[in-house]
């Protein structure tokens, strides 16, 4: 009895270590940005700082993200911003930006023995604007984001949130060595993770 109560403990303990992860083949290269952005809740977001004593040099920042509830993404990150917070007050001057998403925030890297900075452990950059979200779309953004981010409905109503999309006008996949791929949006979007 209390080794079968063992083996499925430890058979639940590892496949949440294990992430479960199938990644798409790195040929497949618009799936594979698909399938990244779809596994990762954060991005690292790099704007055109407005504030001295960097005004005009690249600044990144952290940003939970979110493109649908889990196992049902669109492509489309969605986030939750407010004007008090330092990337999203660059983004009143210059709404272009670029986000970097990487399994390296799942298992997936660390348990095939993947630096964070190689190419195996597959990384997606998105160029493109943030836009804040109107209509029947804030519906989509508060589903998407509240699905994995739980906490966000529960921080301060006095910091006007509201929700924005990462407008895509390019991917950039570093899943191999070689060099980077590009894809289109059209592709990416095409594309099923």
């Amino acid at each position: 009895m209390c080794r079968a109560l063992l083996a499925v403990f430890l058979t639940l303990v590892l496949a949440r270590y294990y992430d479960s992860v199938s990644v798409p083949p790195h040929e497949e290269v618009a799936r594979m940005a698909r399938f990244v952005v779809h596994k990762c809740d954060w991005a690292s977001m790099a704007t055109i700082s407005t504030h001295d004593p960097v005004k005009g040099q690249p600044f990144s920042n952290a940003f939970s993200i979110s493109d649908g509830p889990v196992g049902n993404g669109t492509g489309t990150p969605y986030m939750y911003l407010t004007h008090m917070e330092i990337s999203v007050q660059d983004l009143q001057v210059n709404p272009q930006a670029s986000l970097s998403v990487s399994l390296a925030q799942t298992h997936y890297c660390k348990n095939h023995g993947f630096d964070p900075q190689s190419p195996l452990c597959a990384h997606i950059i998105l160029s493109g604007s943030v836009i804040q979200v109107q209509d029947s779309e804030v519906c989509v953004a508060k589903a998407a984001l509240f699905d994995r981010h739980p906490e966000m409905k529960d921080w301060p109503v006095d910091h006007s949130w509201f929700f924005a999309r990462f407008n895509i006008s390019q991917v950039w996949v570093l899943d191999y060595f070689g060099g980077v791929k590009t894809v289109s949006p059209e592709e990416y979007y095409r594309a099923a993770p």
